[in-house]
């Protein structure tokens, strides 16, 4: 301090003092007020804790409501040369008219063909390769992916619920069901396990 003093050759040096005292002291004040501060902040406040959050409020989950409804399904068809060949299983997805392509459905065989062990399906103005036809259905359409091994999660008074239902068709987006779901049941559609606490996210 005396150094300082006489380096710039302070004439009333008592005073100045004095004032470097109180700038220090209030410098000092104000660094233990805004400790105290802070630590009662960080002591009251709430770091949000993913684990923490699940376990008090559950699950986030996207739903939808079940609606039986009428809605199209995309079967795959290979062509050639406006004909093509399915099994018993799918032979009864088609029908004559069905758009198909540019073209559309003229005729289904109601017999298996015996060289191939198929049923034949004959078009008009489809092109050649892979084309898909659209058919009408009514039920509940969910996504594919919300179906597991024939089961499906619906939201209960809070909770993951597995339900057993019947898959009528699927293509490769859309499940189609028949049984097991009723009009307004929410469908979960994430990843959640039978049982577990769950919430909806808006």
């Amino acid at each position: 301090m005396d150094r300082i003093i006489k380096f710039f050759r302070i004439k009333n040096p008592t005073k100045i003092k004095k004032w470097i005292y109180i700038v220090c002291a209030c410098a000092l004040a104000f660094w233990v007020i805004f400790r105290i501060v802070m630590l009662v902040i960080q002591h009251n406040q709430q770091v949000f804790n993913i684990a923490r959050d699940v376990d008090a409020n559950g699950t986030p989950v996207l739903t939808m409501t079940a609606e039986n409804t009428s809605g199209a399904l995309r079967e795959p068809i290979t062509i050639e040369k406006n004909r093509a060949y399915v099994t018993g299983g799918r032979v009864g997805l088609f029908r004559v008219g069905q758009r198909v392509g540019d073209g559309k459905i003229v005729s289904v065989s109601q017999n298996i063909n015996l060289d191939t062990g198929m049923y034949v399906i004959k078009t008009s103005g489809a092109s050649d390769g892979l084309q898909y036809v659209e058919y009408t259905r009514n039920g509940y359409f969910v996504p594919v992916s919300a179906v597991i091994d024939g089961n499906v999660y619906v939201y209960e008074n809070g909770v993951a619920t597995l339900r057993h239902v019947i898959v009528a068709h699927s293509d490769a987006n859309t499940a189609l069901i028949t049984q097991g779901l009723r009009d307004g049941d929410i469908i979960i559609l994430s990843n959640v396990s039978d049982g577990e606490k769950v919430r909806i996210t808006k």
